[in-house]
């Protein structure tokens, strides 16, 4: 994602037939990105090591000077992997570098185009900090950590599928259930980056793997997901209606329209529509209202009061967001910084 690009999107990844990919010697190639500074390597890398999907993603973020995220994806001429290392060598500047595992070096452009989305790398960070920082309240946020980027996708329809899970649970109960998810549906995949063996399923395989848990029967106590009988309708729903095209998630996706399919979307509200919107289209001015972190995290910067109630506390941070647009995406960040801290 990033503000202000006009970057296109290279051509969607098309299906294969075959459940294990990789096994033909892929193509590694250096490459060096180029970021906007200042640049929040840590918080982002962070963002990306708590939802991690074990087999489709790793990190290691031992070395506060030294991170590192890896990854399994679909390219538009077959399955892949990236791994990115970002290295601060005692400086406010952060390099990054990437490394692209492909079967096909015409999806380099591809690889790169998602890298650049996944880390926000394009966004003027300099003017988005300036803007927000007028508002005193998140000044002091705003010096703690500059550069702060909003996590983009490399995949929208895994996106979709993702938000949908970890509707209304945790980050971490999110991902037990997904990545129990992508060990029973998703494709075998051979790489030379350690611990990556799968890629993250396809909106058919789900709607193979996970199957419909009626209106009246118990459920499964073996089912794939352990969720209740809404949810698992709610993503057999969508999956459905992404496999068929009745619901088109894509990089330049209209975002009006989008947010209207989404909400006829059975199960999806306002709150997963906006949180696809900021990072499937990199809106910058996403507001996902009802969010209790957001609401938390505004108590820590003291533009709420601890007292107010529920109802209210989401209606005054509604209105008190509007000073931040057109960058309340990125205004999100910090309160949801604050929140965790």
């Amino acid at each position: 994602m990033s503000a202000g690009s006009n970057q296109k999107h290279p051509s969607s990844p098309t299906p294969f037939g075959t459940r294990c990919f990789g096994k033909q010697s892929p193509i590694v190639l250096n490459i060096d990105l180029p970021i906007q500074h200042p640049f929040d390597a840590q918080g982002i890398f962070s963002f990306l090591e708590a939802r991690a999907i074990a087999g489709v993603e790793t990190t290691d973020l031992s070395q506060k000077d030294r991170l590192i995220y890896a990854r399994t994806l679909m390219f538009p001429s077959g399955p892949g992997a990236i791994r990115l290392i970002a290295r601060n060598y005692g400086s406010a500047s952060w390099v990054l570098k990437a490394q692209l595992e492909l079967h096909n070096l015409r999806d380099q452009a591809a690889a790169i185009f998602r890298i650049r989305r996944l880390l926000n790398l394009d966004a003027d960070s300099s003017a988005i900090d300036l803007n927000l920082s007028r508002d005193p309240a998140l000044e002091a946020s705003i010096l703690r950590t500059p550069g702060i980027r909003v996590p983009g996708a490399v995949d929208p329809h895994e996106l979709v599928i993702r938000a949908i899970i970890g509707q209304q649970i945790s980050v971490k109960a999110a991902r037990t259930h997904l990545s129990r998810l992508v060990a029973q549906a998703g494709a075998a995949y051979t790489s030379s980056f350690t611990g990556l063996d799968r890629i993250f399923p396809a909106p058919a395989d789900i709607i193979e793997t996970v199957h419909d848990p009626g209106a009246d029967l118990p459920l499964d106590p073996d089912r794939v997901l352990k969720l209740p009988r809404r949810s698992i309708s709610t993503l057999r729903s969508a999956a459905i209606a992404l496999q068929s095209g009745e619901l088109e998630v894509g990089f330049e996706s209209n975002p009006q329209l989008l947010r209207e399919s989404l909400l006829r979307t059975p199960g999806i509200g306002p709150w997963t529509a906006a949180y696809l919107a900021m990072r499937v289209l990199g809106d910058p001015d996403a507001w996902m209202r009802s969010d209790v972190a957001l609401v938390s995290g505004a108590v820590r910067l003291g533009i709420l009061e601890p007292q107010t109630s529920k109802s209210a506390s989401h209606r005054l941070l509604e209105e008190y967001a509007r000073r931040w647009s057109p960058w309340r995406s990125y205004a999100s960040m910090h309160l949801w910084q604050a929140a965790s801290g």
